[in-house]
């Protein structure tokens, strides 16, 4: 008999001999955070009335816990201990939107690992992530955690970052269960308003929010959470759609379905219910299993199906669920937490995980006249001038409650490091936090510059700017920051802008007047030797921009997928507002899908990232003209590294279906890869595409390939013009 079996088995024995009491004790998670075992906590847990807790992080307190549920209570079973484990448990990563821009999954999944082996030794044993919600609006706080735009990239980095946290044996140390959340469709909230209503056609829930998710169970996801938003009226807790037709039905998904804190009573407040009992039973009809932070299912619950209302199968199937992800993560064995057979905490390999993170998520925007990098030899003086230059906190990021702020290096801390000796390194703060509006200090900051070779300027947003419950109507960069770069322009002196941010920011008010921009993110503990390095060349930029820059805000949804519609915009069919004569009469100009104030394209397109080195892809071509439907195609380039930099290219393949039986995006990336150059070196890049790979749902919702014509671009960003064609064929 296979393990599966034996879970099985075990499963169906010890449901056998549950009471009702203690099968909805497995479907309620309490909120643990005091920092001890309170009585009512371990009354709870002795009575079977708890399944999970979560938001303790004292390794003592978990294993008393622990103790208590398995030694105390009738049953013995473990507990789930969830924490939110985002990006980093004491040693950070870059934020999740800063990882993907490093396109590496391997260095994604690392990241992860670490993150679950950090945990593991405080006795968490479940993170509430990844969270893999395609996001299309820079507004949304909670970009910062996502990975992007991208259905593709997402999909990739989601399964690195579940196959990180999860390792390879659920069972062994330092493993901890994943979360893939928000299920289904809370990246595309309204205005970019967290927890906003979402309205989503189906083809494009199916083509694009959910396929993330898909791929996060195909690689066998431990849990998933349901969404704070409605998704076309029905709030996701409540959503029998998602939860049962897809999540069951289609997939034949066996983990469990977690809410979001508090979710299922708030289906109350958005309407749905009337009570706390018709959102539990809203919730749990619908394919909930386990209610975090709230208490309707355990008030609820037994009175519902005392009432015939919600069967004992519906409850059995869902406590089946929760104790298949407790035997799969070996809990049963073993319940405790043995720190010291753990690695240690901030290890030399999770520093170095982290700085690699941070050097691959850097991303250059722009660098008019190779200011960078800079040359320690060539220079005497160079001036740091910003609120971001030496916050070590903010540096880290959102959604990082157990980050150590001690081991967070500054970029001023590692540029001291790095060149102190060699070069005058001038410091000034100039503003109290990025959203300062006193410009006191400007002119000290303008003295300073001026007697400077270069001005650093480190800008953005604190960590609190971003994450949940913190979306920005204006994200532009807050504060006097746009007049403190304007008023250190003026000096004539060499500025680079390093952008430390949770979010794409609007920097059309900026770009003209910095000769560099280096946008790093919320790049964690070891943000500023990665920044440090590059920005004096030992280390060569090598990030990509997993969403797309708008110009204004009014662009926004923009993204580099887009449809075409029957009028696209083009250089030709546009006009600006300020060109259109006031005494013309009414006419649809260009008749085009363009904005009158601003440009049709975006200021910084996806996938695009500047190098230290000069790469050059030098054509495209196929292995057929023509295949069949289940066949494969190779597509490949010819790149060479034309400059005397050795770099790391991410190459992005990009395909368009012409012609479907529903409208299909002008591209979308299907294959992408890291390859690393020497000067001079030229390397043939394949992708294998398979037929399947260009799937999708279409007007009955079913996946399909269609037979047609095919555009393939290879190139360094979404913006690429290398174009081959290819024709799939029926297979007769």
């Amino acid at each position: 008999m296979n393990i599966p079996e034996i879970i099985e088995q075990r499963v169906a024995a010890l449901l056998a001999s549950m009471t009702l009491s203690e099968k909805i004790g497995q479907m309620s998670q309490v909120n643990a955070s005091e920092g001890y075992a309170p009585d009512y906590l371990a009354d709870g847990l002795r009575e079977g009335r708890i399944g999970s807790v979560l938001n303790v992080v004292d390794v003592s307190i978990v294993n008393e816990l622990q103790r208590i549920a398995v030694e105390e209570s009738r049953l013995g079973i473990p507990l789930m201990v969830g924490r939110d484990v985002i990006h980093g448990f004491k040693t950070i990563m870059p934020i999740p939107l800063g990882q993907a821009a490093t396109w590496n999954p391997a260095v994604v999944k690392q990241g992860a690992r670490i993150a679950a082996l950090e945990a593991a030794t405080c006795g968490v044993n479940w993170t509430f992530a990844p969270m893999i919600d395609i996001s299309r609006d820079a507004r949304w706080g909670r970009i910062a955690e996502s990975l992007g735009e991208c259905v593709l990239l997402s999909s990739e980095l989601a399964v690195a970052m579940v196959e990180g946290f999860q390792g390879d044996d659920m069972a062994a140390r330092g493993s901890i269960a994943a979360c893939a959340k928000h299920f289904a469709g809370y990246g595309a909230v309204e205005s970019g308003r967290d927890y906003a209503t979402t309205n989503i056609p189906e083809t494009k829930l199916r083509n694009v929010y959910l396929r993330p998710f898909k791929a996060a169970v195909d690689a066998g996801v431990s849990t998933l959470m349901t969404s704070f938003s409605d998704l076309n009226g029905i709030p996701a807790t409540a959503n029998e759609f998602l939860l049962r037709q897809v999540l069951r039905d289609e997939w034949s998904y066996d983990g469990f379905v977690v809410s979001d804190w508090d979710s299922i009573r708030q289906l109350q407040v958005h309407g749905l219910t009337e009570n706390d009992k018709e959102s539990a039973f809203e919730a749990v009809s619908a394919g909930v299993d386990m209610e975090m932070a709230g208490d309707a299912f355990s008030h609820h619950l037994d009175s519902l199906i005392e009432e015939g209302r919600v069967s004992i199968e519906r409850i059995d199937n869902a406590v089946a669920n929760i104790l298949r992800a407790k035997f799969r993560l070996g809990l049963f064995e073993d319940p405790y937490t043995n720190p010291e057979v753990l690695p240690p905490i901030a290890s030399e390999d999770a520093l170095q995980t982290a700085k690699q993170a941070a050097l691959e998520s850097v991303v250059m925007l722009k660098n008019d006249h190779a200011v960078l990098p800079l040359s320690a030899e060539s220079l005497q003086t160079v001036a740091l001038i910003g609120p971001l230059a030496d916050a070590p906190y903010q540096q880290l990021g959102t959604w990082i409650f157990d980050g150590d702020v001690e081991l967070s290096i500054t970029p001023m801390h590692a540029i001291h490091s790095l060149v102190g000796h060699d070069l005058d390194v001038r410091y000034l703060r100039a503003m109290e936090n990025s959203r300062s509006k006193a410009s006191d200090s400007f002119d000290e900051a303008v003295e300073i510059a001026q007697s400077s070779d270069v001005t650093v300027l480190f800008l953005g947003e604190e960590s609190i700017l971003s994450g949940e419950a913190h979306s920005r109507a204006d994200i532009s960069l807050p504060g006097d920051q746009a007049e403190l770069v304007r008023r250190i322009r003026e000096t004539g002196k060499p500025v680079i802008a390093v952008i430390l941010a949770g979010r794409p920011l609007t920097l059309t008010n900026i770009v003209d007047h910095v000769d560099a921009i280096l946008f790093a993110w919320h790049p964690g503990t070891m943000g500023g030797p990665a920044i440090a390095d590059i920005l004096f060349g030992l280390e060569s930029p090598s990030g990509k921009l997993p969403a797309t820059f708008p110009r204004v805000v009014g662009q926004i949804p923009i993204y580099y997928s887009q449809k075409n519609s029957g009028k696209p915009a083009s250089w030709d069919t546009i006009a600006h507002i300020d060109e259109i004569d006031t005494r013309a009469p009414q006419t649809s100009l260009g008749m085009s899908a363009f904005h009158l104030d601003t440009h049709f394209t975006p200021l910084f397109a996806f996938g695009h990232g500047l190098s230290y080195a000069a790469f050059e892809y030098h054509r495209i071509w196929t292995s057929s003209n023509e295949i069949a439907l289940g066949d494969s195609i190779t597509i490949s380039t010819e790149l060479t590294n034309q400059s005397d930099v050795a770099a790391d290219e991410v190459v992005q393949l990009y395909v368009r279906d012409l012609v479907a039986s529903i409208t299909r995006p002008v591209k979308e990336l299907k294959g992408f890869r890291r390859v690393h150059l020497k000067p001079g070196e030229t390397l043939t890049v394949e992708f294998l595409l398979h037929t399947d790979d260009l799937a999708f749902f279409g007007r009955d919702m079913r996946i399909t390939t269609e037979p047609g014509e095919f555009h393939a671009w290879i190139g360094g960003s979404s913006e690429t013009q290398l174009r081959a064609e290819f024709r799939i064929v029926p297979n007769n």
